[in-house]
């Protein structure tokens, strides 16, 4: 699966949970992670592309297991 591939979809379901987010005509209307690691040389998985898609929820209740808190910067909408 290409980058951009999981946003075609009809159908985009959570990996962990199983949630299927909101598509409308072809656009996704709920926001998730979308994750794509091409595995290389020195790992157990050499050579393999893993994709996941977590929803919302999901994603937050992963990242409040890290000892190291996840970076949060508050992004400014461009002024014309």
């Amino acid at each position: 699966m290409k980058d951009g591939e999981n946003m075609k979809k009809e159908k985009i379901m959570c990996n962990k949970c199983g949630k299927e987010l909101m598509v409308k005509n072809g656009i996704l209307h709920e926001d998730g992670l979308f994750v794509t690691k091409e595995w290389g040389y020195f790992s157990g998985k050499d050579l393999q592309i893993h994709q996941f898609c977590l929803c919302e929820s999901c994603y937050d209740e992963f990242t409040e297991s890290f000892f190291i808190p996840v970076e949060n910067q508050e992004k400014r909408a461009a002024m014309d």
